[in-house]
């Protein structure tokens, strides 16, 4: 009897054990599964980086002096509101970005702080290149420069004089962002052995990130969509004999106009299908938010912008990817001797209540509402890098510091 009493008790510790194997082995995978999602949850961070903040360029040269920068307009702007601080001050002072060791320091603030890429405001025009001394000598020459990947966002927008601008004066228009079908075949060209082959260029899927801010612009200077389609997979087959797997095609999508030459399109889900793009994006919050008030509220904006987040999702038809906007407030741009009143760009209304603490929330927000569609893109983008003089930056100032980049790092801890 005590041997079978010995051997009922031996069973039981040998199935408690095999039990506990088997819930240790549960436990387990439970982290191991675990560990699989932080990596799939890490998102890649983007931010829009806009090059007039050195001297020396060519045509601003030409109009403006040799030593002009658009930091003369941060340092003349002044208050147009109660409450409103202006001139805003950069802490690293009024440095020119054209300089490597000025990039430098701007590639390290961004990596420590959880970005991942600088998408570039990128210019060239029928008749060349404009603000490229930022890129090509500036953060390509960086000692640093493969720390962060870098993409090109190409600005074909008509350029007009407005740094700054009088109001009530005819607006001159500069450069036409319109390019012929032989300069873009130049320009793609340019594009694919100049950037696409740099060893940190972004890439998406293995196909070099190139998006296009203007599409009517683009498609005005091949006369038809059809025509403009033609020349994207001919780029496409550029790259792919380059050693790609093509190219992403991503466009910015706006709902209304902000640049006085700017003009909606009404058909933008139509120009995505026809025209083939990869993915579509914004750039600025307001491009589908309107300002009804001075200094219209943060959050408010905000919310208004996820709507539009959940139109573009459904409507579109291709991947979109978010954007979050630091500020807005144009007015460095209204010459000092105009009366201020919300009548067009740069005379418009500003986001207020854009605290850093707002910004982070906004942040968390649009990483929590990626993180919850599981067929949605792991990037976001950010407005700016430095858009100083339309409130919309994250270089340290004066009064916040380091705030808005440290409200990224909190966010996205890499």
């Amino acid at each position: 009897m005590k041997k079978i009493i010995s051997l009922i008790v031996l069973a039981a510790i040998l199935f408690q054990g095999c039990v506990s194997k088997k819930k240790d082995s549960k436990e387990i995978q439970k982290v191991k599964a675990h560990q699989i999602d932080e990596t799939d949850e890490e998102l890649t961070v983007a931010v829009y980086y806009f090059p007039n903040y050195h001297t020396g360029d060519p045509r601003n040269t030409k109009l403006k002096g040799e030593d002009w920068a658009e930091w003369e307009l941060v340092k003349s702007a002044s208050a147009r509101f109660p409450e409103e601080h202006q001139p805003n001050v950069p802490a690293w002072g009024y440095n020119d970005e054209k300089d490597p060791k000025v990039m430098a320091q701007k590639i390290e603030a961004a990596v420590s702080h959880g970005i991942d890429t600088f998408i570039f405001d990128w210019y060239m025009y029928e008749d060349g290149p404009f603000l490229n001394r930022c890129i090509d000598e500036g953060f390509l020459k960086a000692e640093n420069i493969n720390d962060i990947k870098f993409g090109l966002m190409w600005a074909n927008h008509d350029w007009v004089d407005i740094h700054p601008y009088t109001r009530g004066e005819p607006q001159k228009l500069l450069y036409p962002g319109k390019v012929s079908p032989e300069r873009f075949e130049e320009i793609s060209s340019l594009v694919i052995e100049k950037y696409f082959k740099q060893p940190n260029y972004w890439k998406i899927a293995g196909k070099p990130y190139f998006s296009v801010y203007d599409v009517q612009k683009f498609v005005e200077g091949f006369g038809s969509m059809e025509a403009t389609k033609v020349a994207m997979d001919r780029m496409r087959e550029k790259a792919i004999n380059a050693g790609f797997k093509g190219v992403h095609w991503n466009l910015v999508a706006w709902g209304q106009p902000i640049l006085p030459v700017e003009k909606a399109p009404k058909n933008t889900p139509e120009l995505i299908q026809r025209l083939g793009f990869d993915s579509s994006t914004s750039y600025v919050w307001i491009h589908h938010v309107e300002l009804p008030e001075t200094k219209t509220d943060y959050n408010y904006v905000r919310d208004e912008y996820f709507k539009h987040w959940d139109m573009a999702k459904k409507d579109y038809g291709i991947t979109y990817i978010p954007n979050v906007t630091m500020g807005w407030n144009s007015t460095p741009r209204c010459a000092k001797e105009s009366e201020w009143a919300p009548v067009g760009y740069p005379f418009m209304n500003t986001i207020g209540n854009n605290t850093p603490e707002n910004f982070k929330t906004a942040l968390q927000m649009t990483k929590d509402k990626l993180l919850k569609d599981p067929n949605g893109p792991r990037i976001l983008n950010i407005n700016c890098w430095n858009e100083w003089t339309e409130g919309s930056y994250l270089e340290p100032d004066t009064i916040n510091g380091m705030a808005y980049l440290e409200a990224v790092k909190s966010v996205f801890k890499k």
